[in-house]
């Protein structure tokens, strides 16, 4: 289950490695689609509303996390691609430290600010009741995504990519299980929906990490390993801390939109909640794509193996470039009958709302495409820094656009949809324009 991502053909090996991230990806979307789908069938569109809100909020939370330990990926890649065990060991101890560090302060600080992100958000006083209760559950899962996020990226680093894929696939099904349960059956409203993400999430979670250690001994860190190393710790500091930055911009720029978002009304924050996800669903594969070829690039950086990285650069553009053109179209076509996956039939401005987002984010995934790829690269090679600019660029493009266009009249709501590509290319073009120029010092 194991890949040396710095042997073989590049092609296939990126495509084997890219494929169990892509499938667990779309499995861990389940964990708050399923909220969606029976919250908006069966609660009402107040409920989906909500729901959907709160997963914007919760995507920005744990992304932080997550950042953290994509970052660390990297590290335990590069260490693995030199084949120093002592020094992957022991960034395995201190990169837990820091990051399990950091998911306990982000509960305490969710659970002591809940009425305030509530406000932030600007969430309608129709909606506010329920979100908040949801929230105030789903805030305990956040731990679990930690365990989950760490003990995945430490297997991705190591070429691992199936693993993952299965936790997340028993925990997935738990969680549609759960939901239809506490939801259908007891029931417990947004609530047991939150709960049913919750338990599938400690699911995964507890389990990965309990098979990580049990199943891969040489990981298990030993008497000498547990120190404090300055340079390791500079090292997934650098790495992680950057990373985490760039994960959290950006989702915090689309927190920001979300508040936007709501001052339209119930109906407008129906439409982007289940818009988002199909949206979420149709780039998920270049996004993760985009992290197998950070794996591919940070093991073959750590080796040394510089013309593999630059045949590597090629064949993931090619990949990307077909990809985004296929599901492009399909978005286009379909997009009224993807609403009505998660939206009532009835609800037909809703329908109408989002089928327009869609299309609009539709006919422009090859910007976000480009920008998973630059992610990665920037990341696997040691320059976080670049990865923040171009977050930075696209997400403030797309909030400084969202509020002014949406405010004209003639515009409205629309304004908010077209800001998201044009802040993806403007990123695109500095990104690509920053390698050109710097390819030799990157790739050195």
């Amino acid at each position: 289950m194991q890949q040396d991502l710095t042997q073989g053909k590049i092609g296939s090996g990126l495509v084997r490695f890219a494929l169990p991230l892509m499938a667990g990806n779309l499995l861990q979307q389940f964990y708050n689609v399923a909220d969606t789908w029976i919250v908006g069938r069966f609660l009402g569109a107040e409920a989906l509303a909500a729901v959907g809100s709160a997963y914007t909020l919760m995507v920005f939370l744990t992304s932080i996390l997550l950042g953290l330990s994509m970052g660390s990926g990297a590290v335990f890649s590069i260490y693995y691609g030199r084949r120093e065990e002592g020094a992957l060991r022991c960034s395995l101890v201190i990169s837990f430290l820091l990051i399990g560090g950091a998911a306990l302060l982000l509960t305490a600080g969710a659970f002591a600010g809940a009425d305030g992100i509530l406000q932030l958000l600007q969430a309608p006083k129709e909606v506010a009741p329920l979100m908040g209760g949801y929230l105030r559950v789903v805030y305990a899962g956040i731990i679990a995504s930690f365990l989950y996020n760490y003990f995945a990226s430490l297997l991705r680093a190591l070429g691992n990519s199936v693993v993952p894929l299965v936790f997340l696939g028993v925990s997935a099904v738990l969680n549609v299980v759960l939901d239809l349960v506490f939801v259908l059956v007891v029931p417990w409203g947004v609530e047991g929906a939150a709960l049913a993400t919750v338990i599938a999430q400690y699911v995964s979670g507890l389990g990965i990490g309990v098979y990580t250690l049990a199943r891969f001994s040489g990981l298990r860190p030993q008497r000498r390993d547990v120190r404090w190393d300055a340079q390791i710790a500079k090292e997934i500091g650098s790495l992680s801390v950057l990373t985490c930055v760039q994960q959290s911009i950006m989702n915090f720029g689309i927190l920001m939109v979300q508040g936007r978002v709501n001052s339209f009304g119930p109906q407008v924050m129906a439409a982007f909640a289940a818009g988002v996800k199909i949206d979420s669903f149709a780039y998920m594969p270049v996004q993760d794509f985009g992290n197998a070829f950070s794996t591919f690039t940070a093991q073959n950086y750590g080796a040394g193996k510089r013309e593999r990285i630059e045949q590597g650069i090629r064949t993931a553009l090619l990949w990307v470039a077909v990809f985004c053109a296929v599901i492009s179209v399909g978005v286009y076509l379909f997009a009224p009958r993807l609403m009505g996956i998660f939206v009532a039939a009835e609800e037909t401005e809703i329908i109408r709302i989002g089928a327009r987002y869609l299309r609009i984010e539709g006919a422009c995934y090859l910007g976000i495409g480009l920008l998973f790829l630059l992610y990665g690269l920037y990341r696997a090679v040691k320059r976080p820094g670049m990865s923040v600019v171009l977050t930075v660029l696209s997400l403030g493009t797309r909030v400084l656009l969202a509020y002014t266009l949406s405010a004209l009249p003639a515009v409205g709501v629309t304004g908010i949809w077209v800001s998201v590509p044009i802040g993806w290319f403007l990123a695109d073009a500095v990104g690509i324009a920053y390698f050109l120029r710097r390819r030799e010092k990157l790739l050195e």
